[in-house]
């Protein structure tokens, strides 16, 4: 499993900006992929987690109403689409993937990860 992630970059407060990450894997329906995030001297934390099949969803409070974590079947794609960011949204935003557990809430257990992609939020 590979993982590629892209479209961060620089912007201000209440602006939006939409994550993309390429998934290469066998079959992308049996996996589920979550968006973490990392800000500076602090500890990654779980962001969003979609399933690969079903689609479900799940967001950290944090995110919940701003950001939305979407997937392309056809495309093996996972995006986030983040509204109204805020200068505490920066961060390092990585995507991950494990094989489905149909247990969102779960948000350990992630054994696959991209690269990051540095969101930067100005005030």
């Amino acid at each position: 499993v590979q993982l590629q992630a892209s479209g961060g970059g620089l912007v201000q407060t209440g602006y939006s900006l939409r994550l993309s990450c390429a998934a290469s894997v066998r079959t992308f329906n049996d996996y589920e992929y979550g968006w973490f995030r990392q800000a500076p001297g602090k500890e990654r934390k779980f962001v969003a987690g979609i399933n690969g099949n079903i689609q479900s969803t799940f967001y950290s409070e944090r995110v919940k109403g701003r950001f939305t974590i979407s997937i392309d079947n056809a495309k093996n794609m996972v995006y986030l689409q983040m509204n109204n960011l805020q200068p505490e949204d920066t961060a390092v935003y990585y995507c991950a993937s494990r094989l489905q557990t149909f247990s969102l809430v779960t948000t350990a257990g992630y054994n696959y990860w991209g690269q990051g992609t540095q969101v930067t939020v100005s005030s």
